[in-house]
């Protein structure tokens, strides 16, 4: 018997604790429609939590199950569906989830006139080289902007940003990196339209509107700058506890960019890649590579080919090289490694070296080619898998050096880098010529840190007409009774429509994954509104609670909107806990839509552990571990809480009815 159970994976025995709670809960709900309710919330926060498949896939198939209820409904003794099938695909053309879309587009737009290199020129001018005047000046200006665009995006477009001021200033990048995180998390509080949990509040709180027992006044919906004072509070807490406690919370690590240009230096610090250089070689007729491949040469010699000529022209970057690629008589090869590699490859396989780059010597030029650093974001296409099953150097034009991970390296020298699962977070270091670095700047698997090498400028001409979009949509959105979707849309159409983004760039722009996330989540919150499933929940709840004041249960809720973003989602927390929130709040006699913005407001307060894509973003550029969100997070999460709390009740009163 402990033999089988210590076989049994965490998963497991999650699977069959849920599976548990799920059947004592049927056995005590009042219906049996709450208890099939009860029973797909259960298996949503398993599959989130224990991340089974992916989020998206999660919810999708939440929504799917929840649709063939209604074919199901006479054997699993309901009525009628949990939720009506005309009704199940609301969510794909809701307010919230046009929004966002628009939102995206419009901050894509933004970023491709260049407006965010102006903005690391002008934070670098007026700050310094100081910590304690870089820090405010980034952070404020990444919360500022990550409150009219989502979060992770204004993470992604300032990492480069931050990498840029590290290297000028010769600040640690892991003392920059996880204020600015934590600030562009802060700043989606800011504004409406800053996060996907508000963005989504204001339909949430229509559909409980329907749900209202009689003789309670429907709520009404928060304006774009309603939450303003809540948000600016937070961001400003958040800066004054990175200047006041940063020295004492932030590592310092070998991560950190250095002076000036040596990112030979960086390199060799960060990912124990020193000295490496690019040599030329020739294969003679009786040498023993001939007809060996191109990866069973990599594997054995520890280097890596970046280009090849065999007489039919030169191989290099993406389409170029694979792996399959046989190496004949004659044939040049250009390959990259540590200057004590080459010696015994070229004594073994009686290699001509030449004294100097010739044949490569444009391609490989440092106006041409080099190394440079990318990072896995979340949502990434490539997460879990390695850069053998994506033939990274063939699809992409990248040669894959090192990873670094979470202070842990991994790199070619060593083996194992390109069989390594991609996480996100994931700092690589490749080398590519800079048109393909500059090609898959546009390509959402990945977000290129290094910046500062040659290629073709963006769309600094759109910059008027990319503002004047920007201010015509948040006019549209203050002053005028438009949907806040259509509003939002005009900015975006108006970007491709003026050319300062493509069609193909604007639907690249769009996070997919979070749209059909939201979209398949609303039908199951839809559910646990219209079944009781929430007001049952909120009785309980209230009952366990107690006669205890309003800002008690206002502050359970709170916590409990904490607890279940760090476990899944922010917008899976927020579908599943404002019905409820809404139900406690009627139960105890306070203000539901001011309980409903405590929800929206709460799964921001994700800083514990990296389970935030932002988070997950800045880990491996950050080099950090998990022990550095728990000791800097921590205390974070404790100050929202309390500064969240107050402001809602100076702003919105105490609560009451």
């Amino acid at each position: 018997m402990l033999k089988t159970l210590r076989g049994l994976s965490q998963q497991d025995i999650a699977a069959a604790f849920f599976a548990i709670v799920g059947i004592y809960l049927a056995g005590v709900v009042p219906s049996t429609e709450i208890a099939w309710v009860t029973g797909f919330l259960l298996l949503t926060i398993f599959l989130f939590a224990f991340e089974v498949v992916s989020v998206d896939v999660a919810a999708v198939t939440v929504m799917v199950l929840l649709g063939l209820t209604g074919l199901a409904a006479p054997w699993i003794g309901l009525e009628q569906g949990l939720v009506p099938v005309e009704n199940l695909f609301d969510g794909f053309s809701s307010n919230a989830v046009i929004s966002i879309i628009a939102v995206m587009i419009v901050g894509a737009g933004l970023d491709k006139t260049g407006i965010m290199s102006k903005v690391a020129a002008f934070i670098m001018r007026i700050g310094g080289a100081t910590e304690a005047r870089i820090i405010p000046l980034l952070s404020g200006t990444v919360g500022v902007i990550s409150s009219f665009m989502q979060n992770v995006g204004a993470a992604a477009l300032f990492l480069p940003v931050v990498s840029r001021i590290s290297a000028r200033t010769g600040l640690p990048m892991s003392r920059l990196l996880m204020p600015m995180g934590f600030c562009a998390i802060l700043g989606g509080t800011i504004t409406m339209v800053g996060s996907s949990p508000l963005i989504l509040l204001n339909d949430l709180i229509l559909t409980s509107n329907q749900a209202l027992p009689e003789g309670i006044a429907p709520m009404r919906t928060f304006q774009l700058f309603d939450v303003t004072p809540i948000g600016a509070a937070l961001l400003v807490a958040g800066i004054v506890y990175f200047v006041i406690a940063g020295r004492l919370v932030l590592p310092s690590r070998g991560t950190d960019k250095l002076e000036g240009s040596d990112t030979s230096q960086y390199f060799a610090d960060t990912y124990g890649l020193s000295d490496f250089e690019i040599r030329e070689l020739r294969v003679p007729s009786e040498s023993a590579l001939i007809g060996q491949s191109v990866d069973a040469l990599e594997r054995l010699w520890k280097v890596r080919i970046v280009g090849v000529e065999k007489g039919d022209g030169l191989r290099f970057g993406a389409d170029g090289i694979d792996r399959t690629l046989g190496i004949e008589a004659g044939a040049t090869l250009c390959l990259l490694g540590g200057p004590d590699a080459f010696p015994d490859l070229i004594d073994a396989n009686k290699l001509q070296p030449k004294p100097d780059l010739d044949l490569f010597a444009e391609t490989m030029a440092n106006t041409k080619a080099g190394v440079a650093e990318i990072v896995i974001p979340p949502g990434s296409a490539l997460i879990g898998k390695t850069a053998r099953d994506v033939w990274m150097r063939k699809t992409y034009g990248l040669s894959l050096l090192a990873i670094n991970r979470g202070g842990t390296q991994i790199t070619y020298r060593t083996g194992g880098v390109r069989n390594t699962p991609f996480e996100p977070g994931d700092a690589l270091v490749v080398h590519t010529t800079w048109a393909d670095l500059a090609r898959i700047e546009k390509d959402r698997n990945f977000v290129v840190v290094t910046t500062e090498y040659p290629h073709e400028e963006l769309r600094p001409h759109k910059v008027p007409v990319a503002l004047l979009l920007f201010f015509l949509t948040l006019s549209l959105v203050l002053f005028t009774d438009l949907r806040l979707s259509v509003a939002l849309l005009t900015g975006a159409v108006g970007m491709v429509l003026t050319g300062v983004l493509s069609m193909e760039e604007a639907y690249e722009a769009v996070s997919w994954k979070t749209v059909f996330l939201l979209a398949s989540l609303i039908p199951l919150g839809l559910a646990v509104e219209q079944s009781g499933t929430a007001a049952w929940i909120a009785d309980q709840t209230l009952a366990a609670l107690g006669d205890v004041p309003i800002w008690v249960i206002q502050t359970a809720l709170a916590i409990l909107a904490t607890f279940f973003t760090l476990v899944m989602s922010n917008v899976g927390a927020t579908v599943l806990l404002v019905p409820l929130a809404v139900n406690m709040a009627i139960g105890a006699g306070a203000n539901p839509a001011v309980f409903a913005l405590t929800v929206a407001i709460a799964t921001s307060n994700s800083f514990l552990i990296p389970t935030h894509q932002v988070n997950a973003l800045i880990m491996g550029p950050g080099g950090y571990r998990v022990p550095d969100y728990m000791k800097a997070g921590g205390i974070m999460t404790v100050l929202f809480l309390v500064v969240a709390l107050v402001m809602l009740n100076l702003i919105f009163g105490s609560g009451g009815t």
